[in-house]
Protein backbone atom coordinates (compact mmCIF):
# COMPACT_ATOMS: atom_id res chain seq x y z
CA UNK A 1 0.00 0.00 0.00
CA UNK A 2 1.08 3.49 0.57
CA UNK A 3 4.31 4.34 2.75
CA UNK A 4 3.92 7.81 4.80
CA UNK A 5 7.05 8.66 4.31
CA UNK A 6 6.01 9.29 0.17
CA UNK A 7 5.85 12.33 -1.09
CA UNK A 8 2.52 13.82 -2.59
CA UNK A 9 3.60 13.06 -6.07
CA UNK A 10 4.91 9.71 -5.37
CA UNK A 11 2.02 8.63 -3.11
CA UNK A 12 -0.30 9.72 -6.20
CA UNK A 13 1.35 8.10 -8.55
CA UNK A 14 2.09 4.66 -6.29
CA UNK A 15 -1.78 4.53 -6.03
CA UNK A 16 -2.65 4.86 -9.74
CA UNK A 17 -1.13 1.40 -10.43
CA UNK A 18 0.46 2.08 -13.95
CA UNK A 19 1.25 -0.90 -15.92
CA UNK A 20 1.90 -1.17 -19.69
CA UNK A 21 -0.72 -2.47 -22.32
CA UNK A 22 1.33 -1.48 -25.73
CA UNK A 23 4.76 -0.37 -26.11
CA UNK A 24 5.86 -0.06 -29.46
CA UNK A 25 8.72 1.66 -32.11
CA UNK A 26 6.67 3.43 -34.41
CA UNK A 27 9.24 4.69 -37.74
CA UNK A 28 7.68 6.87 -40.56
CA UNK A 29 8.65 8.31 -44.29
CA UNK A 30 7.43 10.92 -46.56
CA UNK A 31 3.78 11.70 -46.10
CA UNK A 32 1.85 9.50 -43.39
CA UNK A 33 -1.01 10.36 -40.89
CA UNK A 34 -2.48 8.16 -37.67
CA UNK A 35 -5.16 9.11 -36.16
CA UNK A 36 -7.39 7.25 -33.67
CA UNK A 37 -10.70 8.94 -31.36
CA UNK A 38 -11.85 5.49 -29.62
CA UNK A 39 -9.15 5.76 -27.03
CA UNK A 40 -9.40 6.81 -22.84
CA UNK A 41 -5.71 5.74 -21.74
CA UNK A 42 -2.94 7.35 -20.87
CA UNK A 43 0.02 8.30 -23.24
CA UNK A 44 3.82 8.65 -24.05
CA UNK A 45 5.73 9.01 -26.49
CA UNK A 46 9.88 10.03 -26.55
CA UNK A 47 10.81 10.73 -30.60
CA UNK A 48 14.30 9.73 -31.27
CA UNK A 49 14.54 11.28 -35.05
CA UNK A 50 12.70 13.70 -37.42
CA UNK A 51 9.90 15.49 -36.34
CA UNK A 52 6.02 15.04 -36.40
CA UNK A 53 2.79 17.20 -35.61
CA UNK A 54 0.75 16.01 -32.63
CA UNK A 55 -2.75 17.09 -32.47
CA UNK A 56 -4.42 15.69 -28.79
CA UNK A 57 -8.47 16.62 -28.98
CA UNK A 58 -9.45 19.48 -27.17
CA UNK A 59 -5.66 21.21 -27.66
CA UNK A 60 -3.27 22.93 -29.67
CA UNK A 61 -1.22 21.04 -32.03
CA UNK A 62 2.31 21.15 -31.32
CA UNK A 63 5.48 19.93 -33.44
CA UNK A 64 7.78 17.10 -31.91
CA UNK A 65 11.01 16.81 -32.63
CA UNK A 66 14.05 14.20 -32.02
CA UNK A 67 14.71 14.74 -28.11
CA UNK A 68 11.01 15.76 -27.24
CA UNK A 69 8.72 13.95 -24.79
CA UNK A 70 5.35 14.19 -24.21
CA UNK A 71 3.00 12.20 -21.60
CA UNK A 72 -1.10 12.90 -21.50
CA UNK A 73 -2.42 11.05 -18.01
CA UNK A 74 -5.74 10.81 -19.82
CA UNK A 75 -5.71 10.51 -24.24
CA UNK A 76 -9.10 10.51 -25.64
CA UNK A 77 -8.05 10.92 -29.20
CA UNK A 78 -4.93 12.46 -31.47
CA UNK A 79 -3.97 12.70 -34.68
CA UNK A 80 -0.02 12.05 -35.63
CA UNK A 81 0.97 13.07 -39.03
CA UNK A 82 4.27 14.39 -41.10
CA UNK A 83 5.42 17.63 -40.98
CA UNK A 84 2.92 18.40 -44.38
CA UNK A 85 0.05 15.31 -43.74
CA UNK A 86 -0.93 13.75 -46.62
CA UNK A 87 -4.21 14.14 -48.91
CA UNK A 88 -7.14 12.41 -47.50
CA UNK A 89 -6.46 9.13 -49.79
CA UNK A 90 -3.92 8.36 -48.08
CA UNK A 91 -3.83 4.94 -46.06
CA UNK A 92 -3.66 6.02 -42.69
CA UNK A 93 -3.39 2.28 -40.67
CA UNK A 94 0.26 1.35 -39.87
CA UNK A 95 2.35 -1.45 -41.27
CA UNK A 96 3.32 -3.82 -38.47
CA UNK A 97 7.07 -4.91 -39.71
CA UNK A 98 8.02 -6.92 -36.47
CA UNK A 99 7.03 -7.35 -32.95
CA UNK A 100 6.00 -3.96 -31.28
CA UNK A 101 7.60 -2.31 -34.54
CA UNK A 102 5.09 -0.38 -37.20
CA UNK A 103 5.91 1.74 -40.25
CA UNK A 104 3.73 4.60 -41.37
CA UNK A 105 3.85 6.15 -45.29
CA UNK A 106 4.62 4.38 -48.21
CA UNK A 107 7.26 1.35 -47.59
CA UNK A 108 9.94 2.64 -50.51
CA UNK A 109 10.01 6.10 -49.01
CA UNK A 110 13.27 6.58 -46.73
CA UNK A 111 12.66 6.86 -43.10
CA UNK A 112 13.14 10.38 -41.50
CA UNK A 113 11.28 9.91 -37.90
CA UNK A 114 11.17 7.65 -35.41
CA UNK A 115 9.61 7.93 -32.03
CA UNK A 116 9.24 5.60 -29.18
CA UNK A 117 5.03 5.30 -28.35
CA UNK A 118 3.59 3.79 -25.22
CA UNK A 119 0.30 3.20 -24.04
CA UNK A 120 -0.59 1.93 -20.14
CA UNK A 121 -3.25 1.45 -17.51
CA UNK A 122 -4.14 3.13 -13.68
CA UNK A 123 -5.51 0.10 -12.42
CA UNK A 124 -7.23 1.79 -9.72
CA UNK A 125 -10.84 2.67 -8.61
CA UNK A 126 -9.56 6.07 -8.23
CA UNK A 127 -8.41 6.82 -11.75
CA UNK A 128 -10.77 9.64 -12.53
CA UNK A 129 -10.26 11.66 -9.18
CA UNK A 130 -5.92 11.13 -9.16
CA UNK A 131 -6.11 11.85 -13.28
CA UNK A 132 -7.60 15.42 -12.35
CA UNK A 133 -4.70 16.29 -9.92
CA UNK A 134 -2.29 16.04 -12.95
CA UNK A 135 -2.12 18.23 -15.94
CA UNK A 136 -3.61 17.47 -18.86
CA UNK A 137 -0.43 17.39 -20.93
CA UNK A 138 3.52 17.52 -20.17
CA UNK A 139 5.84 18.29 -23.56
CA UNK A 140 9.32 18.80 -22.33
CA UNK A 141 12.56 18.60 -24.57
CA UNK A 142 16.03 17.38 -24.32
CA UNK A 143 15.25 15.41 -20.98
CA UNK A 144 17.78 12.83 -20.55
CA UNK A 145 16.53 10.65 -18.04
CA UNK A 146 13.08 10.71 -19.69
CA UNK A 147 14.04 9.63 -23.08
CA UNK A 148 16.69 7.04 -21.51
CA UNK A 149 13.92 5.56 -19.49
CA UNK A 150 11.35 4.83 -22.79
CA UNK A 151 13.96 2.44 -24.36
CA UNK A 152 14.04 0.16 -21.55
CA UNK A 153 10.61 0.36 -21.12
CA UNK A 154 10.43 -1.08 -24.34
CA UNK A 155 12.81 -3.53 -24.39
CA UNK A 156 11.56 -4.88 -21.22
CA UNK A 157 7.67 -5.35 -22.95
CA UNK A 158 9.63 -7.11 -25.51
CA UNK A 159 11.16 -10.00 -23.15
CA UNK A 160 9.75 -12.61 -21.33
CA UNK A 161 11.90 -12.60 -18.11
CA UNK A 162 11.10 -13.09 -14.44
CA UNK A 163 9.79 -10.12 -12.33
CA UNK A 164 8.88 -8.59 -15.65
CA UNK A 165 5.74 -7.30 -14.55
CA UNK A 166 7.00 -5.38 -11.39
CA UNK A 167 10.18 -3.96 -13.17
CA UNK A 168 7.55 -2.66 -15.57
CA UNK A 169 5.49 -1.16 -13.01
CA UNK A 170 8.69 -0.02 -11.24
CA UNK A 171 9.75 2.01 -14.36
CA UNK A 172 6.60 3.53 -15.03
CA UNK A 173 6.15 4.85 -11.88
CA UNK A 174 9.53 6.45 -12.13
CA UNK A 175 8.76 7.46 -15.82
CA UNK A 176 5.38 9.38 -14.37
CA UNK A 177 7.26 10.95 -11.31
CA UNK A 178 10.35 12.42 -13.77
CA UNK A 179 7.93 13.30 -16.31
CA UNK A 180 5.43 15.04 -14.57
CA UNK A 181 8.14 17.44 -12.05
CA UNK A 182 9.79 17.89 -15.04
CA UNK A 183 7.64 21.38 -16.07
CA UNK A 184 8.19 24.64 -15.86
CA UNK A 185 5.58 25.22 -12.42
CA UNK A 186 4.61 28.81 -13.95
CA UNK A 187 3.01 27.14 -16.81
CA UNK A 188 1.15 24.43 -14.97
CA UNK A 189 -2.37 24.74 -14.35
CA UNK A 190 -4.29 24.43 -11.20
CA UNK A 191 -3.55 21.13 -9.61
CA UNK A 192 -1.32 18.97 -7.30
CA UNK A 193 2.09 19.97 -9.74
CA UNK A 194 1.08 23.81 -9.22
CA UNK A 195 0.23 23.38 -5.32
CA UNK A 196 3.70 21.50 -4.33
CA UNK A 197 5.51 24.10 -6.50
CA UNK A 198 4.02 26.98 -4.02
CA UNK A 199 6.32 27.24 -0.86
CA UNK A 200 3.00 27.94 1.54
CA UNK A 201 1.57 25.15 0.15
CA UNK A 202 4.18 22.35 0.08
CA UNK A 203 3.77 21.66 3.58
CA UNK A 204 0.34 21.69 3.98
CA UNK A 205 0.04 19.00 1.25
CA UNK A 206 2.65 16.75 2.30
CA UNK A 207 0.74 16.65 5.65
CA UNK A 208 -2.70 15.56 4.05
CA UNK A 209 -0.86 12.78 1.98
CA UNK A 210 1.43 11.59 5.34
CA UNK A 211 -1.27 12.09 8.10
CA UNK A 212 -4.24 10.17 6.12
CA UNK A 213 -5.43 8.45 9.39
CA UNK A 214 -5.09 11.64 11.64
CA UNK A 215 -7.20 15.16 12.42
CA UNK A 216 -6.84 17.72 10.07
CA UNK A 217 -8.22 20.72 9.66
CA UNK A 218 -7.97 24.51 7.41
CA UNK A 219 -6.71 26.18 10.70
CA UNK A 220 -3.86 23.64 11.39
CA UNK A 221 -2.95 23.95 7.86
CA UNK A 222 -2.83 27.43 7.68
CA UNK A 223 -0.62 27.25 10.45
CA UNK A 224 1.56 24.99 9.23
CA UNK A 225 1.65 27.37 5.87
CA UNK A 226 2.08 30.57 7.89
CA UNK A 227 -0.52 31.54 6.48
CA UNK A 228 -4.40 33.32 7.95
CA UNK A 229 -7.03 31.07 7.74
CA UNK A 230 -8.97 32.86 5.30
CA UNK A 231 -5.73 33.70 2.92
CA UNK A 232 -4.75 29.74 3.38
CA UNK A 233 -7.77 28.58 1.70
CA UNK A 234 -7.79 31.30 -0.68
CA UNK A 235 -4.75 30.30 -2.35
CA UNK A 236 -5.16 26.40 -1.78
CA UNK A 237 -8.15 26.83 -3.63
CA UNK A 238 -6.32 28.50 -6.07
CA UNK A 239 -3.50 26.83 -6.93
CA UNK A 240 -4.87 23.69 -6.70
CA UNK A 241 -8.14 23.80 -7.90
CA UNK A 242 -10.11 22.52 -4.48
CA UNK A 243 -10.92 24.09 -0.71
CA UNK A 244 -8.36 22.69 1.30
CA UNK A 245 -10.57 19.96 2.91
CA UNK A 246 -12.26 18.79 0.21
CA UNK A 247 -8.92 18.30 -1.41
CA UNK A 248 -7.94 15.91 1.65
CA UNK A 249 -11.27 14.00 1.55
CA UNK A 250 -11.05 13.39 -2.02
CA UNK A 251 -7.83 12.04 -1.35
CA UNK A 252 -8.73 9.53 1.51
CA UNK A 253 -11.54 8.12 -0.48
CA UNK A 254 -8.95 7.28 -2.81
CA UNK A 255 -6.86 5.51 -0.43
CA UNK A 256 -10.09 3.90 1.10
CA UNK A 257 -11.40 2.98 -2.24
CA UNK A 258 -8.08 1.27 -3.09
CA UNK A 259 -8.14 -0.53 0.35
CA UNK A 260 -12.10 -1.84 -0.18
CA UNK A 261 -10.56 -3.29 -3.44
CA UNK A 262 -7.83 -4.92 -2.42
CA UNK A 263 -9.89 -5.86 0.56
CA UNK A 264 -8.60 -8.53 3.87
CA UNK A 265 -9.79 -4.84 6.20
CA UNK A 266 -12.56 -4.69 7.87
CA UNK A 267 -14.41 -1.36 6.89
CA UNK A 268 -13.35 -0.18 10.87
CA UNK A 269 -10.18 -1.04 9.79
CA UNK A 270 -10.10 1.16 6.66
CA UNK A 271 -11.88 3.86 8.69
CA UNK A 272 -8.96 4.25 10.91
CA UNK A 273 -6.93 4.39 8.29
CA UNK A 274 -8.50 7.29 6.71
CA UNK A 275 -9.28 9.00 9.65
CA UNK A 276 -12.70 8.13 10.47
CA UNK A 277 -13.51 7.69 14.48
CA UNK A 278 -15.63 4.33 13.32
CA UNK A 279 -17.14 2.28 10.68
CA UNK A 280 -20.32 3.88 10.89
CA UNK A 281 -18.71 7.31 10.46
CA UNK A 282 -17.03 5.92 7.68
CA UNK A 283 -19.53 4.29 5.85
CA UNK A 284 -21.72 7.42 5.84
CA UNK A 285 -18.93 9.33 4.76
CA UNK A 286 -18.10 6.81 1.61
CA UNK A 287 -21.91 6.97 0.63
CA UNK A 288 -21.76 10.97 0.60
CA UNK A 289 -19.00 10.62 -1.93
CA UNK A 290 -19.55 7.62 -3.82
CA UNK A 291 -23.44 7.22 -3.87
CA UNK A 292 -23.32 3.79 -2.45
CA UNK A 293 -22.18 1.55 0.67
CA UNK A 294 -18.40 0.70 0.84
CA UNK A 295 -20.10 -3.24 0.88
CA UNK A 296 -21.37 -2.17 -2.13
CA UNK A 297 -18.46 -0.71 -3.61
CA UNK A 298 -16.32 -3.54 -2.82
CA UNK A 299 -18.72 -6.19 -4.24
CA UNK A 300 -19.01 -4.75 -7.23
CA UNK A 301 -14.75 -5.18 -7.88
CA UNK A 302 -14.06 -1.49 -7.04
CA UNK A 303 -14.71 -0.26 -10.38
Amino acid sequence: MLDSAMDPLSSVVTLLKPSVSISKMVEAGGQWLVERHDMASPFYCAMVEGQCRLHITGRDPVTLSAGDFVLIPQLRGFTMTSEVPPPPQVPRLPLETGPGKFRLGAAEVPVDMRALVGHCRFDTPARGLLVSLLPQMIHVSDHNRLTALVPVIHEETRADRPGREMILERLLEVLLIEALRSGPAATLPPGLLRGLSDPHLSGALHRIHAETGGPLSVSQLAKAAGLSRSGFFERFRRQVGRAPMEYATEWRMAVAKTLLRQGGLTNAEIAQKVGYGSASAFGLAFVRHEGLSPGAFANKGGG
